[in-house]
């Protein structure tokens, strides 16, 4: 009888070749398609808010209101139908050679109180108050800004007591990119307009 340990070998190396012939070494195939997207996660908490900025006012410079005082010009410069009689002056010590060469400058004057405003850019040009038609011009040089005008219009006391026609500045520098209010350019004569955008208070 014949052993049939041979056949049992030869059958032992044929499953060990195939073996072999099945190794990890064989390209990759493709790639799958993309499953479905999952569905999207619940939010999370919103984060702790940030510090308020400041107010949004570039490099302006504006003072409060101010009490000015006129005297009567001797000389008196005549334009056109109207003498400007009066003069005045306030020290400006901010007003640099930058802003008188590169910048502007806006004056207001309250001729009301400041309970009860009425303010008003200037120059002002033929304002008709109490039947007289009111003129003041102002200009600036280094430091300095002066005012004409055909009446007195300095800072005085109405009848209860309360400061009126007082003077606030505005100093721009040149150069301070445009700055935006409520989506609008600021319009520098409308007073409001620039109180808002300055965050002024009166």
């Amino acid at each position: 009888m014949k052993s049939s340990m041979p056949r049992v070998l030869y059958l032992f190396l044929a499953f060990a070749t195939l073996l072999a012939a099945c190794g990890k070494d064989g390209d990759t195939g493709p790639a799958g398609p993309a499953g479905p997207q999952g569905a999207q996660g619940p939010g999370g908490a919103a984060g702790p808010g940030g510090a308020q900025g400041p107010a949004g006012t570039a490099n302006v410079i504006y003072s409060d209101w101010i009490d000015v005082g006129y005297d009567e010009d001797t000389t008196v410069i005549a334009v056109g139908d109207t003498l400007f009689r009066y003069y005045s002056g306030i020290d400006v010590p901010k007003l640099t050679a930058d802003i008188v060469n590169r910048g502007d400058v806006k004056v207001y004057i309250n001729m009301g109180t400041a309970a009860d405003p009425y303010v008003t850019p200037l120059p002002v040009a033929n304002l008709v108050l109490f039947g007289v038609f009111v003129n003041i011009n102002y200009h600036f040089y280094l430091n300095v800004i002066e005012f004409n005008s055909n009446i007195d219009a300095g800072t005085g006391l109405n009848s209860q007591n309360q400061k009126v026609w007082q003077y606030r500045y505005v100093l721009i520098p040149g150069g301070v990119a445009a700055r935006k209010a409520s989506g609008a350019d600021v319009d520098w004569n409308n007073y409001k307009s620039v109180q808002k955008y300055l965050n002024l208070k009166d």
